[in-house]
């Protein structure tokens, strides 16, 4: 891990999802509940997704839990929230979006610096076959990880 980050929230379901194919760093326009509730962890990205506008990036269906101490100031767990990305970022991603099958989504969101950050990849679904490939590689992986540790090796 890098200095100064602090991961606060990972979408697990996206790697088994997804194939996984560029990553980028986006920032997050926030409400300042928002981030006082992302500082304390109160994030899930289970069924987020990023929506491109080719003029901007949207964080859709992110649940930021509402801030207690916020009283009636308090934020919509559930808005879209505008990602802070360059234009030629912008465009080359809403390039990317309109070939079939291909999607961005979040993969975590930590604070960098005290700022909130979200990692966003480009994504190409998976078929059944490659999900169950990939389940089949991982535990032969273990299987030989374990034989390796009884061995004593």
């Amino acid at each position: 891990m890098e200095t100064g980050i602090k991961v606060v929230a990972t979408n697990r379901k996206a790697g088994h999802e997804y194939f996984l194919l560029e990553r980028l760093e986006a920032g997050i326009a926030l409400q300042g509940s928002e981030i006082k509730s992302i500082r304390a962890g109160q994030v899930s990205l289970a069924e987020a997704y990023v929506r491109v506008d080719g003029r901007e990036a949207w964080l859709e269906d992110a649940h930021i839990a509402p801030y207690e101490q916020a009283g009636r100031y308090n934020h919509d767990p559930r808005r879209p929230r505008r990602l802070l990305l360059h234009r030629k970022e912008i465009r080359q991603l809403w390039d990317q979006v309109r070939q079939k099958g291909v999607t961005i989504v979040p993969v975590r969101v930590y604070l960098k610096n005290g700022r909130a950050k979200v990692e966003i990849a480009v994504a190409k679904g998976k078929k059944l076959y490659d999900k169950r490939e990939a389940i089949a590689k991982r535990d032969i992986q273990r299987e030989m990880e374990r034989e390796f540790r009884r061995r004593g090796g």
